[in-house]
């Protein structure tokens, strides 16, 4: 399953890339638009701030904003940044690859193989999704 700080990353993200002036979008109003409880996605953006994703501006008239534009997003880089490993069980992580502890082998588990196709599946729908693709009315 999805965690809600993914979700609501993925809808913030999408609020700021339709907002369509240059001016940094306020928390309050993605949190009070998107239903996000503030403090929650206080830390979320902070997260999307510290990987790149965003900048922001101090102030009155603050807020964050993209720093790339949208086209130049995958959910890819998001998921992992928000979500971790996209793999469901680490035998099949190409970032975070490690052996479980209960399959003697990997070559003839029916799971892993199965996990694969999973994880090819997923990669090719993050990879083939920017966020103009989710921000698109």
């Amino acid at each position: 399953m999805l965690s809600k700080k993914t979700k609501y990353g993925l809808k913030a993200l999408t609020y700021i890339a339709r907002s369509e002036s240059d001016i940094p979008v306020q928390v309050g109003a993605i949190a009070k638009h998107e239903q996000i409880p503030q403090k929650f996605l206080e830390s979320i953006l902070l997260t999307l701030r510290k990987s790149g994703f965003l900048g922001s501006k101090k102030g009155k008239h603050g807020g964050y904003y993209l720093r790339k534009d949208p086209k130049d997003i995958l959910m890819t880089e998001v998921m992992r940044v928000l979500e971790g490993p996209i793999a469901m069980v680490p035998c099949v992580s190409l970032n975070f690859y490690e052996k479980c502890d209960d399959c003697p082998d990997e070559d003839a588990c029916s799971v892993h193989k199965l996990m694969i196709q999973v994880r090819d599946s997923t990669l090719n729908v993050f990879r083939n999704t920017t966020l103009a693709d989710l921000s698109s009315k």
